[in-house]
């Protein structure tokens, strides 16, 4: 019955997420050209707030869980488990005091998707050429530079692809070893995805709906005398511990 829902509601979803993407295109642009960066980010968390809205038309249930005091005055490397595109928004929104940018494939960035490839070209994201492994260097360091002279702060996947299970990968330390070396004063904060795969589970069509979907923010790791080694790995355990299907 959720799968033939699916069918009928997915188009909406449809209509109503690319709306919004097509909308905030020139709203991004004009923003950046008379505002420079702030006004740029404050129309994209205004454009993910609107596609987190735009679950609902699935009926599906978003959840946002913080209990923790995170700072805003020193960057911060959030890591979380990755289960589908629909992972991102939320993330953007609700941690948008933050200043969170990601580490994206190069590819999304010249696709010419409306708003989304004009975000990661201007918005600050590191937009790595996985083919080139010295360039995916320079655009992670110019991302851990700016982290450290504008505190920003970063979102990766250390998993490196997403689940179409819900099952978790080994974490990679690449990125977040690139990240902590220019920022050895950045707070590791787990965040724990629940649910977001079950709503792509038969791929982009038909979407899942009446899915519960949550962020869990986790609570921080400071580095101290850790090895990263050992920071990404306690970030993994403790993630693991709170995904369903870990």
């Amino acid at each position: 019955m959720r799968k033939f829902l699916g069918y009928l509601l997915t188009p909406i979803f449809y209509a109503s997420f690319f709306t919004m993407l097509i909308i905030f295109h020139p709203i991004q642009w004009v923003c950046l050209k008379l505002g420079g960066y702030k006004a740029h980010k404050r129309s994209v968390d205004i454009l993910n707030a609107l596609l987190v809205g735009t679950y609902y038309t699935l009926f599906n249930r978003v959840r946002f869980i913080n209990k923790q005091d995170l700072p805003t005055d020193r960057p911060i490397i959030f890591v979380a488990n990755h289960q589908s595109t629909y992972d991102i928004p939320p993330l953007i929104y609700f941690l948008r005091n933050h200043h969170g940018k990601f580490i994206s494939k190069i590819e999304l960035a010249y696709a010419h998707i409306p708003s989304i490839s004009f975000n990661l070209k201007y918005g600050g994201a590191a937009n790595i050429d996985r083919k080139d492994p010295k360039q995916s260097i320079a655009e992670i360091l110019k991302l851990a530079n700016n982290m450290h002279t504008k505190n920003w702060s970063a979102f990766i996947f250390p998993e490196g692809t997403r689940t179409r299970t819900g099952k978790m990968k080994t974490f990679a330390i690449g990125g977040v070893a690139t990240l902590v070396k220019r920022n050895p004063n950045a707070l590791i904060v787990p965040i724990a995805i629940n649910g977001s795969y079950e709503m792509t589970q038969y791929g982009s069509y038909p979407l899942m709906p009446f899915t519960n979907m949550s962020w869990e923010i986790l609570p921080p790791i400071e580095k101290g005398n850790k090895t990263l080694e050992e920071i990404v790995l306690e970030a993994e355990v403790a993630i693991r511990k709170r995904v369903r299907t870990a």
